[in-house]
Protein backbone atom coordinates (compact mmCIF):
# COMPACT_ATOMS: atom_id res chain seq x y z
CA UNK A 1 0.00 0.00 0.00
CA UNK A 2 2.87 2.36 0.63
CA UNK A 3 4.16 2.11 -2.20
CA UNK A 4 0.79 2.77 -4.37
CA UNK A 5 0.53 5.60 -2.31
CA UNK A 6 3.77 6.98 -3.10
CA UNK A 7 3.34 6.23 -6.78
CA UNK A 8 0.25 8.10 -7.02
CA UNK A 9 1.69 11.27 -4.98
CA UNK A 10 4.36 11.21 -7.67
CA UNK A 11 1.20 11.03 -10.37
CA UNK A 12 -0.62 13.76 -8.91
CA UNK A 13 2.07 15.95 -8.44
CA UNK A 14 4.01 15.68 -11.84
CA UNK A 15 0.12 15.87 -13.25
CA UNK A 16 -0.32 18.94 -11.06
CA UNK A 17 3.51 20.61 -13.02
CA UNK A 18 1.65 19.85 -16.21
CA UNK A 19 -1.14 21.70 -15.65
CA UNK A 20 1.60 24.40 -16.13
CA UNK A 21 3.25 23.13 -18.86
CA UNK A 22 1.52 22.29 -21.42
CA UNK A 23 0.45 24.53 -24.17
CA UNK A 24 -3.56 24.07 -24.46
CA UNK A 25 -6.66 24.65 -22.22
CA UNK A 26 -8.08 21.21 -22.82
CA UNK A 27 -4.74 19.35 -22.04
CA UNK A 28 -4.55 21.44 -19.23
CA UNK A 29 -7.66 20.53 -18.29
CA UNK A 30 -6.85 16.95 -18.08
CA UNK A 31 -3.34 16.92 -16.26
CA UNK A 32 -5.78 18.49 -13.59
CA UNK A 33 -8.26 15.65 -13.63
CA UNK A 34 -5.79 13.25 -13.84
CA UNK A 35 -3.74 14.89 -10.63
CA UNK A 36 -7.06 15.21 -8.65
CA UNK A 37 -8.00 11.43 -9.60
CA UNK A 38 -4.40 10.56 -8.56
CA UNK A 39 -5.36 12.69 -4.98
CA UNK A 40 -9.04 10.74 -4.77
CA UNK A 41 -7.25 7.06 -5.20
CA UNK A 42 -5.02 7.98 -2.52
CA UNK A 43 -7.47 8.84 -0.09
CA UNK A 44 -9.00 5.42 -0.97
CA UNK A 45 -5.65 3.66 0.17
CA UNK A 46 -6.13 5.05 2.75
CA UNK A 47 -9.58 3.87 4.10
CA UNK A 48 -11.45 7.36 3.11
CA UNK A 49 -13.77 6.04 0.99
CA UNK A 50 -16.25 8.80 1.22
CA UNK A 51 -13.77 11.23 0.90
CA UNK A 52 -12.02 9.59 -2.57
CA UNK A 53 -15.36 8.67 -4.21
CA UNK A 54 -16.78 12.00 -3.31
CA UNK A 55 -13.41 13.67 -4.99
CA UNK A 56 -13.23 11.36 -8.10
CA UNK A 57 -17.08 12.15 -8.96
CA UNK A 58 -16.75 15.76 -8.48
CA UNK A 59 -13.82 16.03 -10.35
CA UNK A 60 -14.66 14.24 -13.13
CA UNK A 61 -17.94 16.22 -13.52
CA UNK A 62 -16.60 19.62 -13.16
CA UNK A 63 -13.65 18.67 -15.84
CA UNK A 64 -15.99 17.02 -18.20
CA UNK A 65 -18.72 20.22 -18.50
CA UNK A 66 -15.20 22.79 -17.93
CA UNK A 67 -14.45 20.21 -21.37
CA UNK A 68 -18.19 21.05 -23.11
CA UNK A 69 -17.80 24.64 -22.32
CA UNK A 70 -14.41 24.88 -24.17
CA UNK A 71 -15.74 23.07 -27.06
CA UNK A 72 -18.91 25.59 -27.08
CA UNK A 73 -17.22 28.93 -26.77
CA UNK A 74 -13.65 28.87 -27.00
CA UNK A 75 -12.29 30.66 -30.16
CA UNK A 76 -9.47 28.00 -31.11
CA UNK A 77 -10.98 24.66 -31.57
CA UNK A 78 -12.01 22.78 -28.18
CA UNK A 79 -8.98 25.16 -26.41
CA UNK A 80 -6.68 22.39 -28.52
CA UNK A 81 -5.10 24.83 -30.34
CA UNK A 82 -1.57 26.18 -28.56
CA UNK A 83 -1.65 29.35 -26.36
CA UNK A 84 0.02 30.70 -23.62
CA UNK A 85 -1.17 29.52 -19.95
CA UNK A 86 0.38 31.71 -17.81
CA UNK A 87 0.84 35.57 -17.63
CA UNK A 88 2.58 38.06 -16.07
CA UNK A 89 4.89 35.47 -14.16
CA UNK A 90 6.95 37.73 -12.01
CA UNK A 91 3.86 38.86 -10.14
CA UNK A 92 2.13 35.69 -9.97
CA UNK A 93 5.73 33.99 -8.51
CA UNK A 94 5.98 36.84 -6.05
CA UNK A 95 1.93 36.33 -5.00
CA UNK A 96 2.18 32.99 -4.62
CA UNK A 97 5.79 32.55 -2.62
CA UNK A 98 3.96 35.37 0.12
CA UNK A 99 0.78 32.94 -0.10
CA UNK A 100 2.76 30.06 0.96
CA UNK A 101 5.24 31.73 3.45
CA UNK A 102 2.57 33.00 5.15
CA UNK A 103 0.49 30.05 5.11
CA UNK A 104 3.30 28.23 6.72
CA UNK A 105 4.36 30.91 9.05
CA UNK A 106 0.67 30.12 10.61
CA UNK A 107 1.02 26.60 10.78
CA UNK A 108 3.45 27.09 13.80
CA UNK A 109 2.19 30.21 14.87
CA UNK A 110 -1.74 28.87 15.27
CA UNK A 111 -2.88 27.36 18.84
CA UNK A 112 -4.07 24.38 17.76
CA UNK A 113 -6.74 22.85 20.18
CA UNK A 114 -5.77 19.39 21.76
CA UNK A 115 -7.54 16.52 21.04
CA UNK A 116 -10.68 16.20 23.65
CA UNK A 117 -12.80 12.76 24.37
CA UNK A 118 -11.93 9.86 22.19
CA UNK A 119 -12.67 9.95 17.85
CA UNK A 120 -15.81 9.23 16.75
CA UNK A 121 -16.18 5.20 15.01
CA UNK A 122 -17.12 6.53 11.93
CA UNK A 123 -15.46 9.98 10.94
CA UNK A 124 -16.89 10.08 8.18
CA UNK A 125 -20.31 10.12 9.33
CA UNK A 126 -19.54 12.39 12.31
CA UNK A 127 -18.09 14.69 9.97
CA UNK A 128 -20.67 14.99 7.30
CA UNK A 129 -23.26 14.97 10.43
CA UNK A 130 -21.54 17.72 11.66
CA UNK A 131 -21.27 19.98 8.47
CA UNK A 132 -24.60 19.29 6.95
CA UNK A 133 -27.09 17.72 9.59
CA UNK A 134 -28.45 20.90 10.60
CA UNK A 135 -28.05 23.08 7.48
CA UNK A 136 -29.15 20.26 4.91
CA UNK A 137 -32.40 22.41 3.19
CA UNK A 138 -30.11 25.23 3.26
CA UNK A 139 -27.56 23.28 1.32
CA UNK A 140 -30.31 21.66 -0.92
CA UNK A 141 -31.98 24.75 -1.53
CA UNK A 142 -28.36 26.24 -2.69
CA UNK A 143 -28.16 23.64 -4.78
CA UNK A 144 -31.07 24.06 -6.30
CA UNK A 145 -30.42 27.67 -6.88
CA UNK A 146 -27.05 27.16 -8.41
CA UNK A 147 -28.59 24.69 -11.16
CA UNK A 148 -31.59 27.44 -12.06
CA UNK A 149 -28.67 29.87 -12.45
CA UNK A 150 -26.51 28.18 -14.55
CA UNK A 151 -29.28 27.15 -16.62
CA UNK A 152 -30.33 30.41 -16.94
CA UNK A 153 -27.01 31.69 -17.55
CA UNK A 154 -26.89 29.92 -20.62
CA UNK A 155 -30.06 30.39 -21.90
CA UNK A 156 -29.52 33.49 -21.74
CA UNK A 157 -26.05 33.63 -23.33
CA UNK A 158 -27.56 31.60 -26.16
CA UNK A 159 -31.03 33.81 -26.62
CA UNK A 160 -31.19 34.98 -30.18
CA UNK A 161 -28.54 33.06 -32.41
CA UNK A 162 -27.76 33.23 -35.34
CA UNK A 163 -30.74 30.68 -36.65
CA UNK A 164 -33.00 32.68 -34.52
CA UNK A 165 -31.52 35.65 -36.60
CA UNK A 166 -30.94 34.09 -40.12
CA UNK A 167 -33.43 31.37 -40.06
CA UNK A 168 -32.87 27.77 -39.99
CA UNK A 169 -31.24 27.77 -43.02
CA UNK A 170 -29.26 30.82 -42.24
CA UNK A 171 -30.56 33.10 -45.38
CA UNK A 172 -32.84 35.89 -43.79
CA UNK A 173 -31.77 39.01 -44.71
CA UNK A 174 -31.97 41.36 -43.37
CA UNK A 175 -31.75 39.03 -40.05
CA UNK A 176 -34.64 39.48 -37.71
CA UNK A 177 -32.59 41.26 -35.08
CA UNK A 178 -35.22 43.69 -32.65
CA UNK A 179 -33.33 47.26 -33.53
CA UNK A 180 -30.72 48.61 -36.03
CA UNK A 181 -27.31 47.89 -35.93
CA UNK A 182 -26.36 44.33 -36.83
CA UNK A 183 -23.44 45.23 -38.71
CA UNK A 184 -21.06 44.29 -35.60
CA UNK A 185 -22.80 40.77 -35.68
CA UNK A 186 -20.61 37.76 -37.55
CA UNK A 187 -22.25 37.21 -40.41
CA UNK A 188 -22.93 33.72 -41.56
CA UNK A 189 -21.59 31.50 -44.30
CA UNK A 190 -23.10 32.06 -47.58
CA UNK A 191 -23.75 29.08 -49.59
CA UNK A 192 -23.82 29.70 -53.21
CA UNK A 193 -26.84 27.98 -55.09
CA UNK A 194 -25.69 29.04 -58.71
CA UNK A 195 -22.26 27.82 -60.50
CA UNK A 196 -23.37 30.05 -63.01
CA UNK A 197 -22.43 33.35 -60.79
CA UNK A 198 -26.41 34.13 -60.36
CA UNK A 199 -27.24 35.73 -57.02
CA UNK A 200 -27.98 33.99 -54.57
CA UNK A 201 -31.98 34.56 -53.23
CA UNK A 202 -31.04 34.65 -49.75
CA UNK A 203 -28.31 37.49 -50.52
CA UNK A 204 -28.50 40.32 -48.31
CA UNK A 205 -29.20 43.08 -51.02
CA UNK A 206 -27.35 46.76 -50.61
Amino acid sequence: MAVAFWILAAVSVAAGIAVFVVDSMARATFALLASLLAVGLAFLLIDLQYLGVLIILMMVMEMLIMAVFMIMYMMNPAGLMPMKMVHNNRVAALVAGAVFALLAVGIFLTPWPRRRGEPPADPTHALGLSIMGPKMLVMMVIGVAILATMISTVVLATHRGRYDRYGDDLTRRPPDDPGPGHAHSPQPPVEHHHACGAPNPGEERT
